[in-house]
């Protein structure tokens, strides 16, 4: 008898019902995947332009000597706006000869500077004064929000909200309701940010300088930064 007694609680156990997957539907659920997509706006709170200086001279000394003041000008009209040695990247650093044109034997040097600015409110006078110091090759800006991923959080509790939603449609719709949430996936996040400096660049070739009023500074407008996220949700619909 001692046999059986031990053979009785194998069987019973075999006889129970699986425990459900929790990642997958039961008998009694069907399974609804919904996507949608969410949209939050954002004021920037960078800006980004390279300034450039081109120079020529009879000699490379020459041309190097001239750029490399220039430059150093620029560098400190743009401290007067808070910008610093971390927020200047060189992009360009170039030396050559001209074999064309009437520029032709001469040399020519260029530098160009990206620069990063914080204080929105102050590009466009921070453009101005780095040509009035000499940068003759101007292009940009661009805006974007530092902190990103905090400028798109009302975005996913709006791509949920809303995938919440449709479920609710489709299952009130098929005369089921909404049982449990089986598996949220991030679509990723994309941000609608002005055009590259690439393709808005624009060059500022300074003539021989004329005794007259300083301009205004160019006019500047931050606007904001659209970001869209997506979302795919799993729901388990029941009766």
């Amino acid at each position: 008898m001692r046999p059986v007694a031990f053979a009785l609680p194998l069987i019973l156990a075999a006889c129970q019902p699986a425990a459900p997957d929790p990642r997958g539907v039961d008998r009694d659920e069907t399974l609804l995947t919904v996507s949608a997509t969410g949209r939050s706006e954002a004021r920037p709170d960078e800006a980004t332009f390279i300034a450039g200086v081109e120079s020529l001279a009879g000699s490379a000394a020459e041309a190097t000597r001239l750029n490399n003041e220039k430059m150093a000008r620029v560098s400190v009209a743009l401290a007067k706006f808070g910008v610093g040695q971390d927020d200047l990247q060189t992009q360009n650093l170039s030396l050559g000869r001209v074999d064309y044109g009437p520029d032709r034997g001469k040399y020519k040097a260029s530098n160009n500077l990206t620069v990063r600015m914080r204080q929105m409110e102050r590009v466009g006078e921070a453009v101005a004064a780095t040509t009035d110091a000499g940068a003759n090759l101007i292009s940009g800006p661009s805006l974007r929000v530092s902190d990103r991923e905090a400028a798109s959080r009302s975005a996913y509790a709006m791509a949920y909200k809303a995938a919440r939603a449709r479920a609710e449609a489709y299952a009130g719709a098929a005369g089921l309701k909404i049982d449990r949430i089986l598996a949220i996936r991030d679509g990723g996040a994309s941000q609608g940010e002005p055009i590259p400096l690439a393709e808005q660049a624009m060059s500022v070739q300074m003539a021989a300088p004329v005794v007259a009023p300083a301009p205004p500074p160019p006019p500047f407008n931050p606007g904001v930064n659209v970001s869209h996220v997506s979302v795919r949700v799993d729901f388990a619909l029941k009766r």
